[in-house]
């Protein structure tokens, strides 16, 4: 599938810049697959569009503060991005201006080992991650609240950025839904663009993943399951498949993709060229993913990580 499918045109007004308040106030598009229908509802609402079946399976992972802003030793600025624990008590990270960075470096309390490529490092902490929120690039304006970028179940620290699906829901919303958890810690491989000129030449790191024993066996025989998010998506497939309850999953899901666990998604609106869309797509239909993120732009719905969300049924 050539990666130019996956392009469109959005307004740049329409990237939400602040989380809405209250989250499950955000508005939410519903897509009935087997009709065709669309609808436009509001989060607080979702409750009314699943069957009593349903089982609700949300990520729990936490962000960490893993943005640290640091000084080299000559006194410049330097960033420093935590994207996840590697072997010995080091850290896989982005760190930047890469092309100004040596191995052996101290930045703080951040000490660069070796390069990786492509911006990325293998680094050792000294000491807790005291950072900041990874927000997005695009997100241009400061977050008064650090918990607005965390779940309201986020327990597990070790994303670098969030399962944004599931930041519409209210501790209220979730007492009224039959919710399970799973574990999956995003890293940034899961956002970052498509840069091969096909889906199929694009290389996924892969993320890490762990599911209690006893919440398998309830997705397992649950009559329908809602994925919050894509990244609940990619663990649960690779369960279906097989996949151990705890590892690495390096599941790419492109259009043509047989999903074995998952009956309905729900998910935010997605950056062109990504992996994310492409597993929306594998859902929902390309055609019809396309026709939703158009209406989606003419009815003013607030895109990507603080913006509206999508519901799949």
């Amino acid at each position: 599938m050539d990666s130019a499918a996956l392009d469109y045109e959005l307004p740049e007004e329409l990237v939400a810049q602040r989380p809405a308040e209250p989250r499950d106030s955000s508005r939410l598009l519903v897509y009935e697959r087997a009709s065709g229908e669309v609808r436009q509802r509001r989060f607080h609402e979702l409750p009314e569009e699943l069957t009593r079946d349903e089982l609700v399976v949300v990520n729990d992972s936490r962000v960490i503060p893993a943005r640290l802003r640091l000084r080299r030793p000559g006194g410049g600025a330097a960033e420093v991005l935590l994207l996840e624990p590697a072997e010995d008590g080091l850290w896989e990270a982005l760190a930047r201006p890469s092309a100004r960075l040596r191995g052996g470096m101290r930045l703080g309390a951040v000490e660069l080992v070796e390069p990786r490529g492509g911006g990325r490092w293998l680094v050792r902490l000294h000491g807790e991650p005291e950072g900041e929120a990874p927000l997005p690039p695009y997100i241009t304006e400061p977050l008064d609240d650090p918990e607005r970028y965390q779940t309201v179940y986020a327990r597990d620290p070790g994303s670098a950025a969030a399962p944004t699906a599931g930041l519409h829901f209210t501790t209220e919303l979730l007492a009224r839904l039959d919710v399970e958890r799973v574990t999956l810690h995003v890293g940034l491989d899961t956002f970052r663009p498509l840069t091969a000129e096909t889906l199929e030449e694009h290389e996924l790191h892969g993320e890490r993943y762990s599911v209690d024993p006893d919440a398998w066996e309830r997705i397992r025989a649950a009559p329908r399951v809602l994925a919050a998010g894509t990244t609940t998506v990619r663990v649960l497939e690779t369960l279906a498949r097989g996949g151990p309850l705890s590892g690495r999953t390096e599941l790419f899901v492109t259009p043509g993709f047989e999903f074995r666990r998952v009956d309905a998604l729900l998910t935010n609106f997605h950056l062109p060229r990504t992996t994310l869309l492409a597993l929306v797509m594998a859902f929902a239909g390309v055609e019809e993913t396309r026709e939703l993120y158009r209406i989606a732009v003419a009815e003013r719905y607030r895109f990507y990580s603080f913006g509206d969300a999508m519901l799949v049924i």
